[in-house]
């Protein structure tokens, strides 16, 4: 195992994707101590995998330099409540766009889904704005105020803005809470990697003014619990959207440390047990931190120079 592990490590530093069991890190040429790092983290990710009754799929980015973790990057999962940052974005873009006021007062109708989020208790005369919707979708995942906004920006809307970003596979396909298209198999999805990239055009406010880039990373990092978040230490900036179904779980963020911010897409589906699935979201964030807390506060050779 030694020869093999250095043999991996040496990939990645000549800039070679690099496998540790069916995980690959990839990305940039990087410094032999980060690589040999970043290995161990991808047999982390292995260890997960191993101990999940259940299919995982992961995709993580150092957003500094560029460095890639994948397991399963390319296979289409259910995304849940995490397909709501599509909604979130399309929001802002058509804001962006002059095509809607997130200020404009809407009267929701009575007829509500139930499920997440509290609108569905609220009476018949409660006015609230688009944004008011949003910070209502993406802190308590309200199904009602999705669909709400889903039903404002267009559902094709969302995926032909999608389709602009190169992400074909990531679809949505049906509202919240509908049963019946989930029934005919309409489930809204996507996959580790193109999740990932849409994080990514979120970060960077792709099509967005900077006010409109910074109001939308605020509404999505509102705080919300999760087994991702559940490890991370307070007061840490995290823009993510979890979602779980029966035998899902998922969860996509953008964790900014200071200096080595990172994003993380993981899925779970098939699962025998969904808190085994939540049990594997929380173990990849713990070591998703202990990684990249490191060397955030390190220098090159390793030694902490950072006391933040």
């Amino acid at each position: 195992m030694k020869p093999l592990r250095a043999a991996a490590a040496f990939a990645v530093l000549a800039g070679a994707p690099a496998l540790a069991g069916d995980s690959v890190v990839g990305g940039p040429p990087r410094p032999p101590l980060e690589a040999a790092l970043l290995f161990k983290l991808a047999a982390r990710v292995d260890a997960v995998d191993a101990g999940l009754d259940g299919v995982l799929g992961v995709a993580i980015k150092d957003l500094s330099t560029g460095a890639t973790i994948s397991l399963r990057p390319d296979l289409v999962f259910p995304q849940a409540s995490s397909i709501k940052l599509a909604v979130l974005y399309e929001l802002f873009r058509q804001a962006g766009e002059g095509r809607l006021d997130l200020a404009e007062v809407t009267a929701p109708d009575a007829r509500r889904v139930a499920g997440d989020g509290v609108l569905y208790l609220l009476g018949p005369q409660v006015r609230l704005t688009w944004r008011d919707l949003a910070v209502l979708m993406m802190a308590l995942s309200d199904n009602e105020a999705a669909n709400l906004l889903i039903e404002r920006v267009g559902m094709a809307a969302v995926n032909a803005r999608l389709d602009g970003l190169g992400l074909g596979a990531t679809r949505l396909r049906r509202l919240m809470m509908d049963v019946e298209a989930a029934g005919r198999g309409e489930e809204n999805v996507s996959t580790p990697a193109q999740m990932l990239r849409l994080l990514e055009a979120m970060r960077a406010g792709t099509g967005l003014s900077e006010a409109g880039r910074r109001d939308m990373l605020a509404l999505a990092s509102l705080p919300k619990e999760s087994p991702f978040r559940s490890v991370l230490p307070p007061g840490l900036t995290v823009a993510d959207k979890p979602g779980d179904l029966e035998g899902v779980r998922c969860v996509s963020a953008l964790v900014e440390l200071p200096r080595r911010p990172y994003a993380a897409a993981v899925m779970a589906t098939h699962l025998r047990r969904d808190a085994d699935g939540e049990a594997a979201i929380r173990d990849l964030s713990t070591a998703l931190l202990e990684t990249f807390d490191r060397l955030d506060r390190a220098s090159a050779l390793g030694r902490i120079v950072s006391d933040r």
